[in-house]
């Protein structure tokens, strides 16, 4: 389970350091550097082979996450600053089904990459982390791992978690004077202090340095990525050229000062016709009434709030933090006097599920497929001091109901069903762990990400897996609601006409 591996960890850390005697971090480093050639090196670059996952985006949430290969992998470091950039090809199967298709790897740290997010990657590299060490207020200990001994090097960036706090790295260095071992945190909006954990082994000679041999980072208990070295060069001299991404597609010959397609340098508004300037578009309304005692939270992710005798119950917490508190705030205008109960989580890829931290900070139970119960009640039990936020403050314990097949809230004046969709092949399935909601008297579903095709296109696999079993379920609905939005209203008919389905 991640978060009980990710607490493990950090336990397991903690009583490294019993015992642990200080050391001077000057002499730990500058050993660490004449040992893996690293003193004078400028930049490295090496290349292989890699995979990585689709981090919170899997069928199943628990873990492992399923690996997906990179190949002609490259990443360029420039020690001189901060600034590391990586390329590869992938054959990846979208998110939403499908044949694989043909794509290219590419990440990109530059010094104005502002968030630790962003930097983490170059920094807990072996020769970022002796770099950052070198330049930072470091300290060392030495600590017994393992019946083996390490020299244990800690330093904080000067980057700062939203709450306050300084983020903390340790690197673990060997006996050889090797980097074996680099960790820190990160804050996370859906699982708190995130633990990174990268380990390096296999160091070989190559140009005068020594470069792992394999390089695997896991985060959150679980594999993240992972590289196996072919070939390494130090001080490359075509560092400039290989840390220089691509223009982005459609910009080559674009209209001068940079600006695409004519548009005015700055980002200001196009005049419209007659050189009036367009009016701005009207801010959209924060709800929309469905129904007596039914309401839309609008955003870029769609809530429903749904008013009973002693309760709300929301479905859908949004993508982030900022847009679980606007929909808490939204409910909270809508319904002063009544508490919310519940927040229903259609399925735990963490853009639907980002947003959860705030409901559980004013005491609702999640309520999710019985297959995510866990995951749920491990992530929102999880330190979240770099995080900082109302949770983080009030410390309140997650409460997670999981169901089955189906739910149905009740009251006198009308019920709200959750249901569960699945399939037999796993090809027709976007999560083993999601919910649609329906609203019998209302006559609305409200789902997410079984978007439907438009221009009579022919639907994902997940889609026709939707229309197969609400045709088996036989549920009567007129509006087809989706938590992302779409440019036209949608209905019962437009699913079947899509799947080909009917009841």
């Amino acid at each position: 389970m991640v978060i009980k591996t990710r607490i493990a960890a950090t336990l397991l850390a903690l009583s490294w350091a019993v015992g642990a005697q200080a050391q001077d971090a000057r002499s730990a480093v500058d050993a660490a550097a004449k040992a893996m050639g690293a003193a004078g090196l400028r930049s490295v670059t090496y290349s292989g082979t890699a995979a990585d996952v689709n981090f919170l985006q899997t069928k199943n949430i628990n873990g492992p996450w399923p690996l997906r290969p990179i190949t002609s992998y490259t990443r360029a470091i420039d020690l001189s600053q901060t600034a590391a950039r990586a390329t590869g090809a992938t054959n990846n199967q979208g998110l939403f089904g499908g044949a694989p298709v043909a794509g290219v790897y590419n990440q990109n740290i530059t010094p104005a990459s502002a968030t630790w997010t962003q930097q983490l990657d170059y920094w807990v590299t072996p020769w970022g982390f002796l770099r950052g060490a070198a330049a930072n207020a470091a300290t060392a200990r030495t600590q017994r791992v393992n019946g083996r001994n390490f020299t244990v090097v800690t330093w904080s960036p000067t980057l700062k978690a939203p709450s306050g706090l300084a983020y903390t790295v340790n690197g673990y260095i060997n006996d050889q004077n090797l980097v074996e071992r680099v960790e820190t945190w990160v804050d996370h909006d859906m699982l708190g202090d995130l633990h990174v954990d990268a380990t390096y082994s296999d160091y070989k000679d190559i140009g005068g340095i020594k470069v792992p041999g394999r390089m695997v980072q896991r985060r959150g208990g679980h594999t993240f990525f992972e590289v196996t070295v072919a070939d390494a060069r130090p001080n490359p001299a075509n560092l400039t050229e290989l840390l220089t991404p691509p223009p982005p597609a459609g910009r080559a010959g674009g209209a001068p000062g940079g600006a695409p397609g004519g548009a005015p340098p700055g980002g200001a508004p196009a005049a419209g016709r007659g050189g009036a300037a367009a009016a701005p578009a009207q801010a959209p309304e924060a709800s929309t009434k469905l129904a007596d005692n039914v309401y839309r939270i609008n955003g870029g992710y769609n809530a429903l709030a749904v008013e009973f005798d002693d309760y709300i119950v929301v479905v859908e917490a949004g993508q982030n933090i900022a847009r679980g508190q606007a929909i808490v705030d939204e409910v909270k205008r809508l319904f002063p006097s009544k508490p919310i109960r519940y927040v229903v989580n259609s399925h735990p890829h963490s853009d639907h599920s980002s947003g959860l931290a705030p409901l559980v900070a004013e005491g609702a139970t999640i309520v999710t497929h019985r297959n995510n119960k866990e995951f749920f009640e491990d992530t929102f039990s999880a330190p979240r001091t770099l995080v900082g936020d109302n949770l983080a403050r009030n410390r309140r314990q997650p409460k997670v109901e999981g169901v089955g097949d189906k739910k149905v809230f009740k009251d006198d004046n009308h019920s709200l069903e959750l249901h569960y969709i699945t399939d037999r092949d796993p090809e027709k399935v976007h999560s083993d762990g999601i919910l649609v909601a329906f609203l019998p008297k209302e006559k609305i579903l409200f789902q997410a990400d079984y978007t439907l095709p438009q221009g009579g296109a022919k639907p994902n696999p997940f889609v026709q897996s939707l229309g197969e079993n609400l045709a088996r379920l036989k549920l009567d609905f007129d509006q087809y609601l989706s938590v992302h939005n779409t440019p036209l209203q949608q209905t019962r008919k437009d699913l079947m006409t899509a799947t080909g389905t009917s009841w």
